[in-house]
């Protein structure tokens, strides 16, 4: 091909092998559609809408300038809602088939298939106790969906880190990665159980001594909720103070606190709010 194209530039006057550029990048998709087909090759893509194929809705994917279609029922997941939540996801895929005429090349494919291989090989790769990448697919309030490797793994609040989090979706963003310790593995469900908070320093060691039992010290209110005030003291360590009677305190106030009582055994500090601290 490159001859060919040395070939032609001598001959005609004005050419430009630039301007086949689109043509020969579409025919090296497509290539790349068929060798993975031909291969059992994964691929990965963004889903980038949502279209009726006959009676179905195929999420829309695309290998370069060629367009896919990964059917319903091969998505992995079991509506339109929740069909759309992956929309503007990159996701992993295997060719199941690919359709070439005169009018178009398209190909139809498998998120499902892709999935299971992926879940098989991190079986095989990961033990209990290994550190692991978990890549944060959705979050909540109060909880994270990543991903391991064609198995998703659910991290609660007081598996992220140390201290009180207030709302899981201001500190973890969906495509973080995060590095989190496998704690245990069932091969027959293919669920993996994972935290990020084991891979961190517990504070409680290092703090509990600089606090002391009717001492007062200075913290800010990481939390408000019905039963009571979280004010952080220091880096994940918090304590929980009831409400003020004739005022009301929002995330972030600096205030005044009394130690009422240090639980070691369930690390857990009670306090009084002395004064907000202005």
């Amino acid at each position: 091909m490159a001859e060919e194209l040395n070939v032609t530039s001598m001959l005609i006057e004005g050419f430009d092998a630039r301007k086949l550029a689109p043509e020969e990048q579409y025919d090296k998709d497509w290539q790349q559609v068929v060798g993975a087909r031909q291969n059992d090759k994964i691929l990965q893509s963004e889903i980038v809408g949502i279209e009726n194929i006959g009676s179905k809705e195929c999420a829309v994917v695309h290998v370069g300038k060629i367009k896919g279609y990964i059917p319903m029922e091969f998505t992995g997941v079991e509506n339109l809602r929740q069909l759309r939540a992956l929309t503007g996801k990159k996701v992993a895929f295997k060719v199941l088939e690919y359709i070439e005429d005169a009018e178009k090349q398209i190909f139809m494919a498998s998120r499902t298939a892709a999935l299971e291989e992926m879940a098989e090989i991190t079986l095989r790769r990961i033990k209990t106790g290994d550190e692991i990448v978990a890549v944060v697919r959705t979050v909540s309030p109060n909880l994270v969906r990543a991903d391991i490797g064609g198995i998703e793994v659910r991290l609660p609040l007081d598996q992220i880190r140390y201290g009180w989090i207030d709302d899981l979706t201001e500190e973890v963003k969906p495509g973080d990665h995060l590095r989190v310790k496998v704690l245990d593995i069932d091969t027959e469900k293919k669920e993996v159980r994972v935290s990020a908070k084991a891979l961190m320093k517990n504070p409680w060691e290092d703090c509990k001594a600089r606090y002391k039992r009717g001492a007062e010290y200075v913290g800010t209110v990481s939390g408000v909720r019905e039963f009571g005030v979280f004010v952080n003291l220091e880096a994940g360590v918090d304590s929980l103070a009831s409400h003020l009677k004739y005022q009301n305190l929002q995330r972030g106030d600096r205030v005044l606190v009394r130690i009422i009582g240090i639980d070691e055994k369930e690390q857990q500090i009670r306090a009084k709010i002395v004064r907000v601290v202005y």
